[in-house]
Parts: structure tokens; C-alpha cells; sequence
């Protein structure tokens, strides 16, 4: 699986591309928008070129960003694919109309993923006369930085196309996970709901402030979940494992999630978080804090990288 199509070359399209042509593969880049992979283009290397600053890559920017070429058509980015990652727009008959056409086009057996966030495969690829070939590869928004990709088969997606997906993500240094059956929000967007969903909770009805709601899970949770996963945390942190972890603390998680209530994000209760968000961080400042966000997501890879080589995983 040498020759990678990308469809739609926007923020995530263009970052797949990184995440492609930096494992030395062949892209092509497809954008009915005009312009847009010739943007796509420029932006590829200079993310290349962050990546080369902080360690993570050792080839130029300009060597991974000369293995993307631009398609002048759909038929043309295709025409030689051995894979294809989708990335339109989040609206399901446009999605149903681009796997139509993409099934007509790809040659027999190339897999046609989405990076769709919301839509089940099995939504946008029933009517597809090859939808045994199509998922959900859905990215965790940069790809480029952040390596997770839940694939999320339909019921009729076959065995094949699941496990050559799976293998060209472990290929070019992704950490793909399946999901065993359809669920709205796949895996990530569930844990990630759940969190927000409480996290709203307790700010609006004062039991915390927004600052200090964030430096709880950015100084607390988030340092042992950098590293390791709910079901291990749990089992590290008792003396006889998942068992007598359970025993001690089952019954207060329980209750707690009994007294949870999940609410709709009105303004009355996302408008306080707003406000507050505000006072920290102006929107003339949003662009800025964004691309520090993405450095210290490309250190904490390359911490990850080299503490892994050293320690395992």
C-alpha cells in the first residue's frame, strides 16, 4: 500500500498527508475547492518542518512534502490508489454521494475510509455496490501529532479491509483501535462526552471554577493519562489489582454516576464556561494559543517516543 489518496485537503486532509508522506509514502492530494491543496501543499511542509525542529522526523520538510503530488480530479487522485482517507464535509448525503462515486473510481479492494467524527460507516456506504470496502478511520485532530485512529467497521465492512487499514496505521506510526460494533461517537468521543458532559456540570452548578476544572485534569488526570489508560490506571493503583481496586471504590464511582446528570449545552450552562474562557484567553489570541498547543502536543510525542524506547510501553 504505497500510493495513498487523500480527498478533501483541508485541516485534517492535509494532516494525514503529513502522516503518510513523512512514512514514505506516495500522496495525492484531491480538493474540489479551488486553491486548496495548493495551500495544503505549503502548509504540509512547513508542519514537516515543526516536526524536524522538535526531533520527530529526520528527513528536510521540502523531501516529505515532495512525496504529495495534487490530482487534477477525483478519477485522477484514485486512478492508482491503494488506499483512500476521506475527508469531506461532516454531512451525510454528501458523504453518501463522494463513496459512490470514490467505489466507481478505486480500483478492486483499495479500503475507502472516512475521518468522519460522527457518521456511521454503515450510514454513508449502504447504497455503495462495493461497501464491503468502506469505515470509518476516524483521527484524533492533529493525526500528524496525535497517532490514535479508531476504525470503526460497517456490519458488512470485510475482515480484509479491516485488517489492511489497520496494518498500513501500524505501518506509518499510528496506534489503531477497532470498534467491535457501530456506537454513535465511536470510542474517544464517548470517554471525551462523558468528561465534558460532568466537567459542565460542576462548573455551572459551583463546585469549581473553570480554571481550576482544567488544572485538575491537565495536572492530575491527564499526566498518568499521557501514558496509560483507564483499565491500567485502575489496576496499578491497588495492591491486588482490578479486584481490590473495584471493592474499595466501585461503590463511590457508582453513586457518583448516579447523582450525574447529563444536560443539554444551552447558555445557561455553556455560557458561564465561555465567559470564563474569555477572561483568560481573548479570541484575538485563540490562533496563537492553538499553535502552542500543537508544539507542546509534538513534545510530548517526542517525550513519549523516547520514553517508550527506554522504558517500554
Amino acid at each position: 500500500m504505497q500510493t495513498i489518496a487523500i480527498v478533501g485537503a483541508g485541516m485534517i486532509g492535509r494532516a494525514w498527508a503529513l502522516v503518510f508522506a513523512r512514512a514514505g509514502k506516495d500522496v495525492i492530494l484531491f480538493d474540489p475547492v479551488e486553491g486548496a491543496a495548493t495551500r495544503a501543499l505549503a502548509q504540509i511542509e512547513s508542519a514537516a518542518g515543526d516536526l524536524k525542529d522538535i526531533g520527530l522526523v529526520d528527513e528536510t520538510p521540502a523531501t516529505i512534502a515532495g512525496r504529495c503530488r495534487i490530482a487534477s480530479s477525483l478519477a485522477d487522485a484514485l486512478a492508482n490508489a491503494d488506499y483512500v482517507q476521506e475527508n469531506g464535509p461532516e454531512d451525510l448525503e454528501t458523504k453518501k454521494a463522494i463513496y459512490l462515486e470514490m467505489d466507481g473510481l478505486a480500483g478492486a479492494g483499495v479500503p475507502l475510509a472516512s475521518s468522519t467524527s460522527g457518521i456511521r460507516a454503515s450510514d454513508f456506504s449502504a447504497d455503495v455496490p462495493g461497501r464491503d470496502r468502506c469505515l470509518v478511520a476516524h483521527p484524533v485532530n492533529p493525526p500528524s501529532v496525535v497517532p490514535l485512529v479508531e476504525l470503526s467497521p460497517a456490519p458488512w465492512t470485510s475482515d480484509e479491509a479491516v485488517a489492511k487499514t489497520r496494518a498500513l496505521m501500524e505501518e506509518v506510526g499510528q496506534q489503531p483501535t477497532t470498534v467491535l460494533k457501530e456506537i454513535d461517537g465511536f470510542i474517544l468521543n464517548r470517554l471525551q462526552g462523558a468528561l465534558l458532559n460532568e466537567s459542565m456540570r460542576l462548573v455551572a452548578d459551583g463546585y469549581v471554577s473553570t480554571a481550576d476544572l482544567d488544572r485538575t485534569v491537565k495536572h492530575g488526570l491527564g499526566l498518568r493519562w499521557s501514558f496509560m489508560g483507564p483499565m491500567e490506571t485502575i489496576d496499578l493503583n491497588a495492591p491486588k489489582g482490578v479486584p481490590d481496586y473495584s471493592a474499595r471504590y466501585g461503590p463511590i464511582y457508582y453513586k457518583v454516576a448516579q447523582e450525574s446528570d447529563a444536560r443539554p449545552w444551552d447558555d445557561a450552562l455553556y455560557g458561564q464556561v465561555a465567559k470564563d474562557r474569555r477572561e483568560i484567553l481573548s479570541l484575538d489570541d485563540h490562533t496563537d494559543r492553538q499553535a502552542w498547543r500543537d508544539r507542546r502536543l509534538m513534545a510530548l510525542a517526542k517525550h513519549k517516543k523516547d520514553s517508550d524506547e527506554k522504558f517500554g510501553t
